[in-house]
């Protein structure tokens, strides 16, 4: 593992750092998560299937994309979130108003990625016609149905770009209460949720939204998750990987989305 590290910190310069952030903002990551991206990558590219990965340091507006950030990939369980987005901002405007029922769903959507729950809510409030046309005004421009599928939260094609632009409306476009709301019911996700960017360590202080299935025509699995690590949620960090594993799939992705986060932050925050 040393001389790979040598190895790849070597030729971190041919590695593209995406900056996108205002004029004036520092676009650098630092020496020792530049390191980490170049490792990390290199894990990604020797797994199975095709990983869609984003890093934004929001501090500085870093951004690292992976060649895979653009590509449609099964969301799976990931539209929760943008459920959840999508129904406060709705009660907030007096469209709709959620009962003490529809809060416990929404908490069970982010906690256990209960799919009842959310048939139960997507069904109740409009479905793709309320739900869909809002999710690209929270960074899901990529999303699409397809003809092969019910146009349903759990038959939508999007990108870690969206899943990265998904998680930076949540912590900087809604008020202040429901971002919060998100980020304790992320950071106390049940234990199927525990993986991805959950590979953090407890010291990096993770949240995530989870999303799994065997959705391929061929039953392979796809493993996604996004969600935020560091103080203040500094960094956020989508992981999409269509693992083209059918036997294992699950267990193959929850590993190579765990271990991406671990190499990105473990031990990377002091104290």
């Amino acid at each position: 593992m040393k001389r790979l590290f040598v190895m790849l910190t070597a030729i971190l310069a041919v590695f593209a750092l995406t900056p996108a952030a205002p004029a004036g903002a520092t676009t650098r990551f630092d020496r020792e998560l530049k390191a980490r991206i170049v490792l990390a990558q290199a894990y990604a590219d020797s797994r199975p299937g095709d990983t869609g990965i984003v890093l934004r340091d929001r501090w500085t507006g870093a951004v690292y994309r992976s060649q895979a950030a653009g590509t449609l990939i099964w969301a799976c369980s990931t539209p929760k979130l943008a459920m959840v987005v999508d129904l406060l901002l709705r009660d907030d405007s007096g469209a709709v108003k959620l009962t003490a029922e529809d809060r416990d769903l929404m908490h069970r959507m982010l906690n256990s990625s209960d799919d009842a729950a959310a048939h139960t809510l997507w069904t109740r409030y409009g479905g793709e016609a309320e739900f869909a046309k809002r999710f690209p005004s929270y960074g899901m421009t990529d999303m699409r149905f397809t003809d092969q599928h019910p146009h349903h939260w759990g038959w939508i094609l999007t990108t870690a770009n969206d899943l990265d632009r998904l998680i930076g409306y949540v912590l900087t476009k809604l008020p202040s209460r429901h971002r919060d709301y998100i980020v304790r019911e992320m950071r106390s996700v049940d234990v199927n949720q525990q993986w991805g960017v959950w590979g953090a360590g407890a010291p990096a202080r993770p949240g995530n939204k989870n999303g799994w299935s065997d959705d391929n025509d061929d039953g392979s699995w796809i493993m996604n998750s996004v969600g935020f690590v560091g103080p203040h949620e500094r960094y956020t960090l989508s992981l999409m990987n269509n693992t083209k594993v059918i036997q294992n799939g699950y267990e193959t992705g929850q590993e190579t989305t765990t271990k991406i986060s671990e190499i990105l932050f473990k031990g990377y925050f002091k104290g």
